[in-house]
């Protein structure tokens, strides 16, 4: 989620969404999203769960278990920098997950 005033990345905090940036605030509406916090490398990381995946780009590919033709998808990093990334796909309609 992103602050409506000055377009920085908000980051959890008691229920609700902070700008690091300006200090706006906003509530969270989705009660099903769930925050999990993990530490790496000193760092404490908050990472939201269950939550509406809506927010993501959309492309025109066929889900293989459904035959819908709508799906999310991400792009990670698996390997080294020097190989490319891996693209993965969240169908739209039954939520069954897949990579290129």
């Amino acid at each position: 989620m992103f602050c409506p005033k000055c377009k920085s990345l908000m980051h959890p905090k008691d229920g609700k969404f902070v700008c690091k940036r300006c200090g706006h605030e906003k509530k969270s509406n989705d009660k099903e999203t769930k925050v999990v916090k993990i530490r790496r490398e000193n760092k404490e990381i908050a990472l939201l769960e269950d939550s509406k995946i809506d927010i993501l780009p959309k492309i025109r590919i066929e889900c293989a278990r459904c035959g819908n033709k709508e799906a999310y998808w991400i792009l990670r990093q698996m390997r080294g920098s020097d190989e490319p990334e891996t693209r993965f796909f969240t169908c739209t309609k039954c939520s069954y997950k897949w990579r290129e």
